[in-house]
């Protein structure tokens, strides 16, 4: 299983942003996968995942109406829209993955997550 995101850069606050990640080594049906952020000193925290192929996305509550998380199986990809996008958000964001899907409750555990790829820096600031 490999992952690599991509995609982050700086933007100024209230701007967007788009993440992607590239998979292989399985399909994105049968693996939960996500998007997770972490800044230094802080544990790493659970963005917006995708627990199985009939789920609704899953969201932070901190995130709620302005990220957007997708998948383009034909692609092997996972996105993450990131719009309004505000100081706080600023972090290094990671793509995670699982075998198998997870309950609702513990979907945005990091510890969860078997599988990560390399981390892309998003800075917001103005």
């Amino acid at each position: 299983v490999q992952l690599q995101a991509s995609g982050g850069g700086l933007v100024q606050p209230g701007g967007s942003l788009k993440l992607s990640c590239a998979f292989s080594g399985f399909t994105s049906d049968s693996y939960g996968i996500g998007w997770f952020r972490q800044v230094p000193g802080k544990a790493r925290e659970g963005v917006a995942v995708i627990r199985g192929r009939y789920d609704p996305p899953t969201y932070a509550n901190s995130v709620k109406g302005r990220f957007t998380i997708s998948r383009d199986n034909t692609k092997s990809t996972v996105y993450l829209q990131m719009n309004d996008l505000k100081a706080e958000d600023t972090a290094v964001y990671y793509c995670g993955a699982r075998n198998g899907r997870l309950i609702l409750s513990a979907a945005l555990a990091a510890a969860h997550y078997d599988y990560w790829g390399q981390g892309t820096l998003v800075t917001v600031s103005s």
